[in-house]
């Protein structure tokens, strides 16, 4: 094969595939910028509904930070995740057994993770019920200190000598805002 048939074949590639390829990256790319947007402005018109339960602006600001971060993180994973299956066929890649192969593993792990989910859905819950929110004075399983980081797995405190602290979710029988006095 001499260089001028590679090139050319490499040429008819990129046509018939590396378009598709520039094609999805860009709409992904699109589709994450629009996300972004549209889940910040959404919470943040949420927030501001609820004016009524919560007048402290800054309050207000830190919950819809915290909701906007989460939900657009799992929004982010999703698209790129439906992208890189979109284009592995256009590398030759059947995805048919990758997709079934983890629905597999994705069951065997839904079994034996129960704590992770356990860890999630605690994390879901803090949020929606807004028992806490970053920035706040919190006490949680007998450790006192200010949220620096609340995800749905895990919750940060940072304690008055600076310790920091990680608490699952899923572990937290109580929890106590010492900020909404």
């Amino acid at each position: 094969m001499n260089f001028q048939n590679f090139f050319q074949s490499l040429i008819s590639w990129f046509i018939s595939h590396g378009i598709k390829i520039i094609i999805i990256l860009f709409v992904a790319w699109l589709a994450v910028r629009i996300s972004k947007a549209f889940i910040s402005r959404l919470i943040k018109t949420l927030i501001e509904k609820s004016r009524e339960i919560v007048k402290d602006a800054k309050t207000q600001e830190q919950r819809a930070k915290t909701l906007s971060k989460i939900f657009i993180y799992s929004l982010k994973i999703a698209i790129w995740t439906i992208a890189i299956l979109m284009i592995l066929p256009e590398f030759g890649v059947n995805v048919a057994p990758l997709l079934a192969g983890a629905g597999l593993v994705g069951l065997a792990i839904g079994m034996g993770a129960r704590n992770l989910i356990q860890d999630y859905l605690s994390g879901l819950f803090i949020l929606f019920e807004d028992q806490y929110r970053v920035g706040e004075e919190v006490e949680i399983g007998g450790r006192k200190g200010k949220v620096v980081d609340l995800a749905l797995r895990q919750t940060v405190i940072k304690d008055s000598q600076g310790a920091i602290h990680y608490i699952s979710n899923g572990q937290i029988k109580s929890a106590s805002n010492l900020s909404r006095r």
